[in-house]
């Protein structure tokens, strides 16, 4: 029998030096908020992984580390054909410390100073800094939120990758913020606009695993003809809630861009050896935690319930996205009567409550708000609660 886990379990994060709650000031300019903010979340990493690690602290050597091995990518093999039921070449399988660092190599290797590269908006806030810091030209294609829910704007998208300084798709799937699971047409559709104009396509999948029931993330590679126009990029840490153990992966079909990326890595920028315990909590979560995170699916839709219940309820004014992935909400504010300024001069001040604010993301985010349930439903509900409170006050103000 399986083992029941405790997400409602209360593990206090603070003196731990975590972003999240430690240093909650630094965006939001007061300490004593309830944040809901950066996305990891306050759950306990599974027990197998912490014991694989404790077991790995018993033996007194911390030496370099090799990555590229069968132990390493046999485990990823595996999660891709169990969760996704794509066989995965081991030849394309790459180590990187982070996705980020990853997107910002391929945006290297894959174009030249001013060169488009087209992102789909609201985006995650990470891909305006990265491509700015690559000194690229960047092109928003917002998508259309029509019906509770956001739909690619194919003629737009079509318009964008056709210009000739059009370099590189950097595409989000799932998307952060909106919480989508792009559909086998969708993901068609963008595949050969991107071949048919000569675009690189780089996916980002580390919200992959999070699914609300009944949603199926796939790969970008399992409907491409020619898949060394692709990259994807991801990590077991979103899913296992371990980024502090800095480790992902990459996979990269074609083998020139492989050796290209490697040669990056190792001699350019010295980070070829990985950190062990990222390694091994990578393996052992894909080879023992299917359970773990069938669990936490659960747990995070009855969070995405009650969080609608909630709305419904006490805030008729706000709407919330329909959510099929990541344990991150998009929360429309616009048909309330305030400036998004002062919403969240409210929420900080007078909720004591930290929610992303939807600027962050882009523009097309301006009216939003993201809020990060991978918590338990105590803390989420005072949150919410304090959400509550803070637009009380301005009404009554």
């Amino acid at each position: 029998m399986n083992d029941k886990i405790n997400f409602d379990e209360h593990i206090n994060r603070k003196g731990t030096f975590c972003t999240q709650w430690d240093y909650v000031a630094d965006r939001f300019g007061e300490a004593d908020l309830l944040p809901f903010t950066v996305s990891d979340t306050d759950f306990s990493v599974p027990k197998e992984i912490i014991q694989t690690l404790q077991q790995r602290l018993n033996h007194p050597v911390f030496g370099y580390t090799r990555w590229n091995h069968d132990t390493f990518k046999k485990s990823i093999q595996k999660w891709y054909k169990t969760r996704f039921d794509y066989c995965l070449d081991s030849d394309w399988i790459i180590y990187s410390p982070s996705v980020i660092y990853s997107i910002s190599k391929l945006i290297e290797l894959k174009s030249d100073i001013g060169e488009h590269v087209v992102i789909q908006t609201p985006a995650y806030d990470a891909f305006f800094k990265l491509i700015e810091a690559q000194h690229r030209t960047l092109i928003e294609t917002k998508l259309l939120f029509q019906n509770k829910q956001y739909k690619i704007d194919f003629d737009d998208l079509e318009s964008k990758l056709k210009h000739p300084s059009c370099k590189i798709f950097l595409l989000c799937s799932p998307h952060n913020p909106t919480g989508r699971v792009w559909t086998k047409a969708e993901l068609t559709q963008m595949i050969q606009l991107c071949e048919k104009y000569q675009v690189f396509l780089i996916s980002d999948e580390i919200h992959m695993d999070i699914l609300r029931k009944g949603q199926q993330h796939s790969p970008i590679f399992t409907y491409a003809m020619n898949q060394k126009n692709l990259a994807l990029c991801t990590s077991a840490s979103k899913t296992f809630n371990t980024p502090g153990l800095i480790a992902s992966y990459l996979m990269l079909p074609d083998p020139a861009l492989r050796e290209e990326f490697l040669s990056l890595l190792k001699y350019r920028d010295g980070l070829s050896s990985t950190s062990i315990f990222g390694m091994l909590s990578t393996i052992t979560a894909y080879n023992q935690c299917g359970n773990w995170l069938g669990q936490l699916n659960e747990y995070l839709d009855q969070n995405v319930q009650l969080t609608e219940d909630f709305i419904k309820e006490y805030l008729p004014e706000l709407t919330l996205v329909a959510s099929q992935a990541t344990y991150l909400l998009w929360i429309d504010c616009s048909k309330l009567p305030f400036s998004m300024d002062s919403i969240q001069d409210a929420l900080i001040h007078h909720g004591k409550v930290a929610i992303m604010p939807g600027i962050t993301y882009g523009e097309a985010g301006q009216y939003y708000l993201r809020l990060n349930i991978g918590c338990s439903k105590e803390k989420l509900l005072d949150g919410l609660h304090r959400l509550r409170k803070s637009i009380q006050f301005l009404k009554l103000n």
